[in-house]
């Protein structure tokens, strides 16, 4: 078991004072058996006049900033403790049923996972199932862990990251083409890719712990990070991280989860003015173990 502390800082400027629609912030992790929330808190400046919780439609913490002081300057800063333990969930766990692959999900399943299992994106020329395709063995028994693992490990291998500052996720079938992209979009093409399979997957924002950077509180990973889980029978939501090619939950802080990555925005909000009111926006994000955070901190 670990301790994370996560500090999550986004500050925007705008070159004039500017009224602030309300802001919609996701960054209370998710309580389970592999990580259990210990402490949260939230500091807006300016001060909001409420902040309200609710659970969206797939039970994610949803804050609802509201803020009636018109300012130059909005921020926002998270600090959450968590206890977390690794699990790697993958065919010692999976039904037997479902160790080979192809397989078909129970009836009683299979209607809630409906939407996770169908595609979402067009793809005119199939591209996208077809590069899913080659991973699976037609010479010999294919295992579904193997199969899912080694298109995990594919994108990590032969994909570029390549931070990309505009908004959004790229369509899958351009990840596929440029063979380069964001967490967000290589976390997409896996989803797709398994859905083409027929497997069921969703989207997942959290955080990423980088052993490198433990112990700064200023070296920050400038982002949050965002991978996907794959439903399997016996074994559930299994964690897959294309970007840093991990199976199962290591180093990663589960946030809110989603079918699509559009439902999963951690910050967004509005202002009212022109485009040229907007000066920059910064981000910084540091995943610490709560010993190296301490002592970075007291020092």
């Amino acid at each position: 078991m670990t301790i994370f502390s996560v500090r999550h800082i986004t500050s925007y400027h705008y070159k004039r004072p500017v009224h602030f629609g309300q802001h919609r912030l996701m960054f209370r992790p998710r309580d389970s058996f592999d990580q259990t929330l210990l402490t949260c808190s939230l500091d807006v400046s300016p001060r909001p006049a409420s902040v309200r919780w609710i659970h969206d439609v797939f039970g994610n913490c949803i804050a609802l900033v509201d803020i009636t002081a018109a300012s130059a300057e909005l921020r926002f800063e998270t600090v959450i403790r968590l206890e977390h333990t690794a699990q790697v969930p993958l065919d010692l766990e999976i039904d037997r049923k479902a160790l080979s692959f192809p397989f078909a999900y129970d009836e009683d399943e299979a209607i809630d996972l409906e939407r996770t299992i169908v595609r979402h994106y067009p793809d005119p020329g199939d591209e996208v199932g077809k590069w899913a395709r080659q991973f699976v063995p037609v010479s010999r028994q294919a295992r579904t862990g193997h199969i899912l693992m080694t298109l995990c490990y594919a994108i990590h291998e032969s994909f570029s990251y390549a931070r990309r500052f505009e908004h959004g996720t790229q369509p899958p079938d351009v990840t596929l083409r440029l063979r380069s992209g964001t967490c967000r979009d290589f976390a997409l093409l896996m989803m797709e890719a398994t859905r083409s399979l027929g497997f069921a997957a969703r989207f997942v924002t959290g955080y990423v712990y980088v052993p490198d950077r433990d112990g700064s509180v200023t070296l920050g990973g400038g982002a949050t990070h965002a991978w996907c889980q794959v439903y399997l029978p016996g074994a559930g939501w299994v964690e897959f991280d294309p970007t840093n090619g991990i199976v199962g939950n290591r180093d990663l802080i589960r946030v809110g989860v989603a079918r699509d990555p559009r439902q999963a925005v951690p910050l967004s909000g509005s202002y009212d003015g022109g485009a040229r009111d907007f000066d920059s926006m910064r981000v910084q994000v540091n995943v610490t173990t709560e010993q190296e955070f301490n002592a970075a901190s007291s020092g």
